[in-house]
């Protein structure tokens, strides 16, 4: 695949640029903070030239993403790969610091609405949030950043790729306004699997605020799951989709107003947005097939503000708010199918609104200690409004109108300290927590009780080394967490809305110049993510055991780069990705043996104003999936389900 890049000067930000997730003082932020965070930067636009989120977050540590048909995905971050209201409200997807979908109103594809095609950086947040996050930084959070209008000028980049893949995009950045566009359009691996994705952005300098405003349009064709022992490994079977009638249209807005102010002796920033999306897919996952159809529509604020208290100490307190009317439908056109009964399965409209007061104090103990510590209170308000009848029809039961209310406390204290001027040490404990999706709360099963459903806790402790001599940086994290009150779905199909888990492992990530040309960077992680209670279900082969793996949880994750640049013009890269065994199933029956792959790089300034780059993945021709999982519930079949395979061979991989 190559890769044809036109664009003038672009400056890359240095470490002392970032400003992370939300308005704080990015001194406050630098490699020896006590916090998981990974910063991706550099020449993602160019050069890493990322097609899905998978390319580029996946070099971060502790994370997985795995992506499926056209453009969904699933997440891991310090966790098991969720999915369902897990995959959905665990995680905070943002852009520029704004929530991209309203909380209570998650989607488990939410970083397919993110500007990647924009992104100057991705940070990536591990574990529980800091107080400043809101409700849903469960297990990690994702903000891509845009650039703001600083006169860089302006740049197009056209890329082709295997399978009828092409992406066209065009930017310009002037003093006073920054502009950009980009689309996608994708044959796709697999057939009837194509999409068109079309995503603009802008940002305006209005006085000393900025005014930033992103639109999404996404419509694909949806691949279905390819069921047999080790399908990928079939030519044909990997290539196939059983579900061409499935599809997913997507629609989505996103606007927000940055303005700093002076207040006394307070600086901050004051961000009031407004979002907007709607959705329509085929449940091709599910027998029946049903149609859902969803949207939401959002108006808030985010605000923090800082004081000094004088030598060494810091206060920032801040207020969040996001009121959202949101609604779902979904219908059955199909005959029946087991319990999966024709007709409607539910109708209904949800009024939110979501409060969070916070505050947090950082002071230097010493002038080699310090310490933060933190409070965040989460009130939120949930009206339920039913449009068909509050009955169970089949497997489905719809609530009569009602209100639901969830008050929470978050929190986190941490120590750092400095044992020379190049290395550093913390311990920092946190809590986390979010509260029902309304999904969850509202779209039953049969025999479930709402009252039932408590927000999912966290408690977390991770200790850190870090240390960045001369020509390097290491950052060695070990963690270990415990959840509660976890909602997942059963190998039965049924919702469990009390389980509990536990997490525990090790992050390593850093880099190194190991000569002026070349230079080494990487992450590892070792992790074990198990269940911490006991399921008894119909279907024996999946009866979940106290300590037991989670399914889709590899222990070992990994990736290593080796950059060469030898001279002012060549870029080269070999990049390895490993990713570990992981049971397939609940009760640890059946495993996905993981794999390794081995993607190349090259890239080479043609003139002043052109740049050129040739993407090859998977070199080594490895058969892999990028998600495997145990018949998605069917008793019936002894299988590995491959879900939305994109299972590469040499020709397959296509990066921008």
């Amino acid at each position: 695949m190559i890769i044809i890049t036109f664009l003038s000067a672009i400056n890359v930000l240095s470490a002392d640029d970032r400003l992370v997730v939300r308005a704080e003082n990015p001194t406050q932020r630098d490699f020896r903070a006590p916090v998981s965070l990974s910063v991706l930067d550099g020449q993602i636009q160019n050069y890493i030239a990322p097609r899905a989120p998978d390319e580029l977050l996946n070099r971060a540590p502790g994370t997985l993403i795995q992506s499926g048909s056209g453009r969904e995905h699933l997440t891991a971050i310090r966790s098991p790969v969720l999915t369902g209201g897990a995959g959905a409200g665990s995680f905070l997807f943002l852009q520029d610091g704004v929530r991209l979908r309203a909380p209570g109103f998650s989607n488990v594809n939410g970083l397919f609405h993110a500007g990647f095609p924009f992104a100057e950086r991705v940070e990536v947040l591990r574990g529980p949030g800091d107080v400043a996050y809101g409700s849903g930084a469960l297990h990690g959070a994702v903000n891509v950043v845009t650039a703001d209008p600083q006169g860089r000028g302006s740049e197009a980049t056209v890329s082709v790729g295997s399978f009828d893949r092409y992406r066209g995009s065009v930017a310009t950045n002037g003093d006073r306004a920054a502009f950009g566009l980009s689309v996608l359009s994708d044959g796709g691996y697999r057939d009837d699997s194509g999409a068109l994705e079309i995503k603009a952005r802008a940002a305006v300098r209005l006085g000393d605020g900025v005014l930033r405003l992103s639109l999404h349009q996404l419509e694909q064709e949806t691949a279905g799951f390819v069921l047999g022992d080790d399908a990928f490994r079939d030519d044909d079977l990997r290539r196939s989709n059983p579900n061409p009638e499935a599809f997913r249209n997507v629609r989505h807005g996103l606007i927000s107003f940055e303005q700093p102010f002076t207040l006394g002796a307070w600086e901050g920033q004051f961000t009031p947005f407004a979002r907007w999306t709607d959705m329509e897919f085929l449940q091709h996952f599910l027998p029946g097939d049903a149609l859902e159809e969803n949207e939401h529509t959002s108006i808030g604020v985010q605000s923090i503000a800082f004081r000094s208290l004088g030598t060494g100490g810091e206060l920032a307190v801040g207020f969040d708010a996001d009121l959202t009317e949101g609604s779902l439908r979904e219908f059955q056109a199909n005959p029946t199918i087991f319990s999966f009964v024709q007709g409607l399965h539910y109708d209904y409209n949800v009024a939110a609104v979501e409060l969070a007061p916070f505050a947090k104090l950082s002071w230097d103990l010493t002038d080699r200690l310090s310490a933060e510590g933190g409070v965040r209170l989460t009130h939120t308000h949930y009206e339920y409004d039913n449009e068909t009848t509050s009955d169970t029809v089949g497997r489905f039961q719809r609530p009569a109108d009602r209100s639901d209310e969830f008050t929470e406390v978050t929190s986190k204290a941490s120590l750092a300290y400095d044992v020379s001027p190049t290395s550093s040490l913390f311990i920092a404990a946190s809590r986390g927590t979010r509260p029902p999706e309304t999904t969850e709360l509202y779209r039953l099963q049969q025999n479930q009780v709402v009252t039932d459903i408590e927000p999912e806790t966290i408690d977390s402790i991770e200790l850190g080394w870090r240390w960045s001599p001369a020509r390097g940086q290491l950052a060695l994290t070990g963690f270990a967490m415990e959840k509660r009150n976890v909602f997942f779905r059963d190998a039965d199909g049924f919702n469990v809305t009390d389980g509990e888990t536990t997490h525990w492992g090790f992050e390593l990530e850093g880099h190194v110049e190991l000569t002026d040309t070349l230079r080494l960077e990487g992450s590892g992680t070792y992790a074990e993510h198990r269940y911490a209670f006991d399921r008894v279900v119909g279907n024996t082969s999946e009866i979940i055991e106290d300590g037991d793996i989670i399914d889709t949880a590899p222990k070992t994750l990994a990736s290593a780069r080796l950059l060469w640049t030898p001279g002012d013009v060549w870029r080269i890269e070999a990049a390895a990705t490993h990713v570990g065994s992981y049971p397939t199933n609940a009760s640890n029956t059946v495993t996905y043996e993981g794999h390794d792959l081995l993607d190349l790089r090259v890239g080479r300034d043609l003139g002043e104003r052109l740049t050129g780059t040739l993407i090859v993945r998977n070199v080594l021709d490895a058969r892999y999936a990028r998600r495997a999982d145990f018949a998605f519930g069917n008793e019936n079949r002894k299988c590995i389900s491959l879900v939305n395979a994109h299972y590469s061979n040499r020709n397959e991989p296509f990066t921008s």
